[in-house]
């Protein structure tokens, strides 16, 4: 094998293996501060370390883990005010970027999110909660692909992981599925609509008013991760 087949191989490998680590941690599967042993890590993907502590790094440079002097790599974890200090992050990019993409929306764009829409209504009725962020944040970069901004979209997409945890529990916490629903469809009618305004302004509400009803709940929420972490604080050597 060539050099360079060698190289595309070890990308391919490492690219791969963040992608099967990035799931699982949205999907919750290890609480905040779990540490993330490379070597179990290793072992149970069946690859060398080095695939798994590049893909650390860039889980790192996402805001998904974090790397902890003596401990490694650790699931992070924020606090309340980190929490809906992103959410009003996100509500900026994610406004701004949707007045541009409304107008350039094409009639696949929103028929594409309407699919997503379909797909997440089913997740929601069958309480899938892995599968609720995967489906929420591919809805929301459906409609914003048409502004054309790579950079803005991909800065998006990596709050939209680092808050899709915190998003899921506020949804069960307050057990408003319903409400997730109608607030997405509602949006993309206003896309449907062309109504760019109304759009960025049902967008602005939806994101925020996150941040209130996560704060109810979040100090119970916290309670049930320390006693989950007192039992699942690292993963098994």
């Amino acid at each position: 094998m060539s050099d360079s087949a060698r190289g595309h191989s070890a990308q391919t490998l490492t690219a791969s293996t963040t992608e099967t680590l990035r799931q699982r941690l949205l999907s919750g599967e290890w609480p905040g501060g779990t540490q993330l042993r490379q070597e179990a890590l290793s072992r149970e993907l069946g690859v060398s370390r080095v695939p798994v502590r590049e893909a650390l790094r860039q889980l790192e440079a996402e805001g998904l883990v974090e790397i902890v002097e003596h401990r490694g790599a650790v699931v992070a974890e924020l606090s309340l005010d980190e929490i809906l200090e992103l959410l009003r992050v996100r509500a900026l990019l994610e406004c701004d970027i949707l007045l541009e993409a409304v107008p350039r929306q094409t009639r696949g764009d929103l028929e594409t999110a309407e699919s997503l829409l379909g797909q997440f209504k089913a997740a929601l009725d069958a309480r899938d909660v892995s599968r609720w962020g995967l489906l929420n944040a591919e809805f929301h970069l459906t409609l914003y692909r048409a502004a054309g901004r790579p950079h803005t979209l991909a800065m998006i997409g990596q709050l939209l992981n680092r808050t899709d945890r915190y998003t899921r529990i506020q949804i069960m916490l307050t057990d408003c599925c319903e409400q997730s629903y109608r607030e997405h469809a509602e949006l993309l009618a206003l896309c449907r609509g062309k109504d760019a305004v109304s759009a960025a302004a049902s967008l602005r509400k939806h994101i925020l008013d996150a941040g209130p009803a996560l704060a109810a709940h979040y100090p119970q929420q916290r309670s049930g991760i320390a006693t989950r972490r007192s039992r699942t604080r690292n993963l098994p050597e």
